[in-house]
């Protein structure tokens, strides 16, 4: 088995954390034997045990002159549970594989350092982009302090989210709409406005999947019998919301609000990556309600440019993924 392989097999581990380590990252991590026996493992909920410990652990003795694999480089520091690092020395590993360096300034090369003084080989950066974009929200929020921001929106055809009338039930099929279920769970919340909670009155729980529910935030103020209840009601700037819910280690934000909270977050450049869920619908004409609500660009020279990440197929319905040009320059640093 080669270190591509290999890392890959840790890769698919992360994925069974997605949805419990927060606000951990989610990392995988796989020990394979000189003879071609592989134990991997994957972050527990917050307060057990790490990734590489829990390959570890597999492994037993067969750990002993072995190479681990991990996606995120092995703290080094103790918190809830002791120090990776030192898991990894006293089981007898020979070379460690790393991914990517961990951007906490708790770790942040420590871990590699302490690795390296105790003779073991160290190599990182295999598989390195993959697993940049698989931790993109953990990365964001230790490099910035904040959540990364998805924008979730669907639309008609001709670019619409709702009719005149406000109803906007339901545009896309069941499909798409189960991909929301999913978002909602890989993320610690979901904002919406308050004209979308009087309008829909919906619950932004999390239904027909695997995963805890966010925490609800609303724009504004809501009715006490709103199911949105229990919510965080907030009525300051936008930026203020964002620092206040980074110190509050989440790491992800989903925005489903309409097309005024969507412009919002728009025109201050807070969002990190956006998807779209189009239906093959149209409306008809332009008295519908828009994706973004308010004044655009004034000239072409304004144009907000990003990057397709991602497309597709959801039943009828297509998904397309955007990140902004700054976005992935700062994930794949």
């Amino acid at each position: 088995m080669n270190d591509l392989e290999a890392m890959q097999i840790a890769i698919s581990a992360a994925d069974r954390a997605r949805l419990i380590s927060r606000p951990n990252p989610w990392v995988g991590s796989v020990v394979v034997t000189s003879t071609g026996k592989t134990f991997d493992g994957s972050t527990s909920r917050v307060g057990g045990p790490h990734a590489e410990v829990q390959a570890l652990a597999s492994a037993g003795a067969d750990a002993a002159g072995a190479t681990i694999y991990t996606t995120l480089e092995p703290c080094d520091h103790t918190g809830r549970t002791g120090p990776c690092s030192q898991a990894i020395i006293d089981a007898g590993i020979k070379r460690v594989v790393v991914g990517i360096v961990d951007p906490d300034e708790k770790v942040s090369g420590r871990g590699i350092a302490r690795l390296r003084e105790a003779g073991i080989t160290v190599e990182v950066g295999v598989l390195a982009d993959e697993i940049s974009s698989q931790l993109a929200a953990y990365i964001h929020h230790r490099k910035t302090k904040r959540p990364f921001v998805v924008l979730k929106m669907a639309m008609t055809l001709d670019g619409r989210t709702a009719a005149p009338d406000g109803t906007s039930m339901w545009i896309t099929g069941d499909i798409a709409r189960k991909r929301v279920q999913v978002l909602r769970a890989q993320s610690d919340a979901v904002l919406v406005g308050a004209n979308t909670v009087r309008m829909d009155d919906p619950q932004l729980t999390v239904r027909d999947v695997d995963g805890d529910s966010p925490r609800r935030i609303v724009l504004g103020e809501v009715s006490p019998q709103a199911r949105v209840n229990p919510c965080t009601q907030w009525n300051g700037s936008l930026v203020d919301l964002l620092d206040e819910l980074g110190r509050q280690d989440v790491l992800q934000l989903l925005v489903e609000g309409g097309p005024t909270v969507a412009a919002a977050f728009h025109r201050e450049k807070l969002i990190n990556q956006y998807i779209l869920h189009l239906a093959p619908a149209i409306t008809g004409g332009n008295d519908s309600l828009p994706v973004f609500e308010g004044h655009g660009i004034a000239t072409m020279s304004e144009l907000w440019r990003g990057k397709f990440k991602s497309s597709e197929q959801l039943g009828d319905d297509l998904e397309i993924v955007l990140e902004s040009n700054s976005q992935l320059q700062e994930t794949h640093k």
